[in-house]
């Protein structure tokens, strides 16, 4: 009998990753090799698994990376990356912000969180779960928030956008990259064939549900897996589930390699890395069975 290895896949319940993933879980693309089952959790705690070394392939802040490369691989597929978008800097509306400002962020290892840190060194910093950062600010708990995910789409009337992280991002950059938001990690210890082939059916995963959008987007409104009504999952799914979503090209790498460069001047990872070297090795395969 056929030893068929399990992978569990770690993502977030944001609409972007669900549908991802779904053409998995509806059985649109598979393995002779692998089996699949996946769990929805929120970006700071797959972060933070992801440190532990929990789930086989996880969804990861980019800004993460750096810090579980020892163990976790970087996969090309599932990316988000902003281009001319991404997270919101908010506050209430009139509001002048003080240079020690109060801000509710997402995660410590989000990418927003680094940017953020990057461009206002002064602000005071709570982490919240993404769904309570408007709230937080409506009630006064905090100055100013940082919006992601579906979040972005639409907020209180009461609030108004400070600032775009995709304008702190240009400015740090320096030059027209997208944004790199989040990608997924694949642990090390899986051996390479798997992985490969991992990697394979995940990428196909989601070049199937990118062709298949309505479609695809219909099926997850019926099952009520999305949090967003249909016209706010089309845009977000145009914004973050798209053709550069399904696989790492060379100027989205550029973009991530030049997050790290950031994150090392500002201290945050202990050695720069060159996201090339972290990824896996399709070749071996074209190798060994050419």
């Amino acid at each position: 009998m056929k030893n068929i290895k399990h992978i569990d896949v770690a993502h977030s319940p944001d609409a972007d990753d669900i549908f991802m993933y779904m053409a998995i879980k509806f059985g649109w693309v598979g393995s002779k090799n692998l089996s699949f089952s996946n769990i929805a959790l929120d970006i700071q705690t797959l972060n933070e698994k992801a440190l532990k070394g929990t789930y086989t392939a996880t969804a990861i802040s980019f800004a993460l990376y750096p810090l579980i490369s020892d163990d976790y691989a970087l996969l090309r597929c599932a990316v988000s990356f902003g281009e001319g978008y991404g997270p919101k800097l908010i506050k209430k509306r009139g509001v002048n912000l003080k240079r020690n400002f109060k801000v509710a962020l997402s995660g410590a290892h989000t990418t927003n969180a680094l940017l953020f840190r990057a461009a206002y060194p002064e602000a005071r910093i709570v982490y919240k779960n993404f769904l309570e950062i408007e709230n937080a600010v409506l009630s006064g708990e905090a100055d100013a928030g940082v919006l992601i995910h579906e979040s972005i789409l639409g907020f209180s009337s009461e609030l108004e956008v400070e600032r775009e992280i995709w304008d702190v991002w240009r400015e740090l950059a320096g030059e027209n990259l997208p944004l790199p938001l989040g990608g997924m990690a694949l642990r090390r210890s899986l051996p390479l064939t798997d992985a490969i082939e991992c990697e394979r059916v995940l990428t196909k995963a989601v070049a199937i549900a990118t062709a298949h959008k309505p479609f695809l987007s219909h099926m997850l409104m019926e099952r009520n897996l999305i949090r967003v009504d249909k016209e706010k999952l089309k845009i977000y799914l145009d914004l973050y589930a798209n053709k550069d979503s399904i696989s790492m090209n060379e100027t989205q790498l550029k973009a991530l390699n030049r997050l790290f460069e950031i994150g090392y001047d500002q201290g945050f990872y202990p050695q720069p890395i060159d996201a090339h070297d972290y990824l896996i090795p399709t070749e071996y395969n074209d190798a060994r069975f050419s």
